[in-house]
């Protein structure tokens, strides 16, 4: 009798065991499934750390938080172009939930890489002509994202050289050839030049320490400064301002970021909310939505921005007319 009572509790307490284990289980396989992002940037500078930040803030603003439900592996080529694929290889292998590719480059290579993972893509000049999607408005396969051209800003930029240097006649042009993105800029630029009657004069570099001798070699052979969205350039923009203060040279720039840390003006937009808009689409792709099915997104919102230093060290005397429609910065 005793036996039996004593194997009948052994099997109770086996029972009661087994429960437990299998409520631990279940509780486990209820916990939130810890998202995994891939980013692929191609160089750090203010523009691209923007549009990264404003990625991550949208994401967090979904309830997608780093340490709780998500892990981001952030990859940095900086800025050699040979660096993109290999990175482009890991964060696929890695078998990421989504990935985020940040500057033309950045999104080649993560696009080549693969036809299955969702990728996004922000600060693009032209996602058609560098192969990234088939259309703006259906972008078909696994990919999708936002583009940095606004339509208007180069023309707009252009004719403020035009307006508030009325004697210049030669602009400075310095670009990385080997950018998709500032070749099809620096086209646009050219033609809104030559609309406006200026000539532009161009150098090109393929590296960040070559920028401060571009800059140097313009000097007494143009009037102006333009330095287009080009990655390269505007890792080393500092070198510009040196050369563009010592000589008095305006300076005008294809983004807002750049006016902030010390060129004169540029028609412009925040990249944190480009960055935004992009991580927006990332949480609607996590629900459960096809890249194919979000169109590719723009900036919205284009001010003249104005940096009131940049114009003194430059040489520039602001007018009210200059400021009248402007956004101030570096005061």
């Amino acid at each position: 009798m005793k036996k039996s009572l004593a194997i009948i509790l052994c099997g109770l307490l086996l029972l009661l065991s087994a429960c437990g284990a299998e409520s631990k289980e279940t509780a486990g396989e209820k916990k939130e499934k810890v998202v995994k992002i891939g980013i692929s940037q191609l160089i750090e500078h203010p523009s691209l750390d923007a549009a990264r930040e404003g990625f991550i803030k949208a994401l967090k603003d979904a309830g997608y938080e780093e340490g709780k439900n998500l892990k981001i592996d952030y990859q940095n080529a900086q800025g050699d172009m040979n660096t993109n694929m290999p990175i482009a290889q890991k964060l696929v292998a890695d078998k990421n939930d989504l990935i985020l590719a940040i500057a033309t480059p950045s999104a080649q290579a993560v696009v080549n890489s693969t036809k299955t993972i969702p990728v996004l893509f922000t600060a693009i000049t032209d996602p058609v002509g560098a192969q990234l999607v088939k259309s703006l408005e259906q972008p078909g396969g696994n990919v999708t994202g936002t583009s940095d051209t606004h339509p208007e800003a180069i023309k707009n930029t252009i004719a403020t050289i035009k307006k508030f240097i009325p004697d210049a006649k030669k602009v400075g042009i310095i670009y990385n050839s080997g950018e998709p993105n500032s070749v099809v800029n620096v086209k646009n630029a050219k033609d809104a030049l030559n609309a406006s009657g200026l000539e532009a004069v161009e150098t090109t570099i393929s590296a960040s320490s070559e920028v401060k001798q571009a800059a140097d070699s313009l000097v007494g052979r143009v009037d102006v400064f333009y330095i287009p969205k080009d990655n390269t350039v505007v890792s080393a923009l500092e070198s510009v301002i040196t050369v563009a203060n010592a000589h008095k040279i305006p300076t005008f720039v294809g983004e807002g970021d750049s006016v902030k840390r010390g060129t004169f003006a540029s028609y412009g937009f925040d990249y944190h909310d480009l960055g935004y808009t992009t991580g927006k689409m990332a949480v609607e792709i996590l629900k459960g939505k096809k890249p194919s099915e979000i169109p590719v997104g723009f900036p919205e919102n284009l001010q003249l921005m104005i940096n009131k230093k940049a114009a003194e060290q430059e040489g520039i005397t602001l007018t009210d007319e200059m400021l009248k429609d402007a956004k101030i910065v570096g005061e």
